[in-house]
């Protein structure tokens, strides 16, 4: 059986078509090896300098490990709890950073830190005096501020007193 005539020329159209294509895909590769071989070459880069290692002494063996719990800047006391028979004052109903120190009075020789609540009421307090929720005792009273002194968890099941103090707002 023969093909038709029409139907081997365009398949021997096609076959030179390809075999074109090739020869210049070819031409166009063999020139930019050519090319390529006459480009001077420039050469490798050198490698960047190797620091020296310098070797490290570990001098704080005798440190308390940072992964081991020890005691904080305030240190804990052992024994210490909030007294919890103790009858609650008003300013302790009142987280410490709500309440205002607005001033001082002196009256009958002692020197009283006036602080004003939350709910805008002017508290007359004395060293003794507690305010703030974490058991906050009044330690000293200035013309400028209110130091206290307060017990905190420690975070392992203690206590420990910490300072605090309110300061006169101008």
């Amino acid at each position: 059986m023969q093909m038709p005539r029409k139907t081997r020329e365009t398949i021997l159209l096609a076959a030179l078509a390809a075999l074109a294509a090739c020869t210049s895909r070819d031409k166009e590769l063999a020139q930019f090896i050519k090319q390529t071989k006459l480009e001077q070459p420039t050469g490798v880069k050198p490698l960047p300098e190797v620091k020296p290692y310098e070797n490290f002494a570990y001098a704080a063996q005798s440190l308390r490990s940072p992964f081991m719990p020890g005691s904080s800047a305030a240190t804990s006391v052992a024994g210490l709890r909030p007294d919890s028979k103790r009858t609650r004052e008003i300013l302790e109903q009142f987280a410490l950073d709500t309440l205002k120190m607005v001033g001082t009075l002196q009256m009958g020789g002692k020197n009283y830190g006036l602080v004003q609540s939350r709910d805008g009421l002017v508290h007359r307090v004395l060293p003794g005096n507690h305010m703030g929720q974490n058991d906050g005792n009044v330690v000293s009273v200035t013309a400028s501020k209110i130091k206290l002194t307060e017990i905190v968890p420690d975070g392992l099941g203690g206590y420990i007193e910490r300072p605090a103090e309110l300061a006169l707002n101008d």
